[in-house]
């Protein structure tokens, strides 16, 4: 069984996580509605993510009313160091260097951006020292 810390959401549930990290608690329709402004996707296909996600233990329900209201269990950073290690891993083989690379490779990184990774370079180096 995997690890409950160990977060690996399908593009799908990452849309709905990303609602929620922005704007939670939130309901079904305002997260349909801001899933909505990016893609084409049907209300009770929102409905259907997010029971699977509850059953999952990817986010919690809370019932008001006749209203429900959904948070996300894992916060943005374990989903995100998940990720990072999932595809380091398996489309890198752990070479960090190497996924680095490559995405400077593929964009226009701008002046400023480069200048910021030369001071975290920096500040790598001088914690080895």
């Amino acid at each position: 069984m995997q690890d409950p810390k160990i977060y690996q959401p399908t593009e799908a549930e990452l849309d709905v996580l990303q609602v929620l990290w922005e704007s939670q608690p939130a309901t079904v329709r305002f997260i349909h509605e801001k899933i909505q402004e990016k893609k084409a996707v049907g209300y009770t296909t929102t409905l259907k993510q997010l029971q699977r996600m509850t059953e999952k233990k990817m986010v919690n329900r809370e019932k008001s009313g006749k209203t429900h209201f959904y948070t996300a269990v894992p916060n943005e950073a374990e989903v995100q160091q998940s990720l990072f290690q999932r595809l380091q891993n398996t489309i890198f083989k752990g070479s960090a260097m190497n996924m680095i690379m490559h995405a400077l490779g593929q964009n226009n990184t701008s002046a400023e951006e480069l200048e910021t990774l030369q001071e975290w370079l920096a500040t790598q180096k001088n914690k080895k020292q």
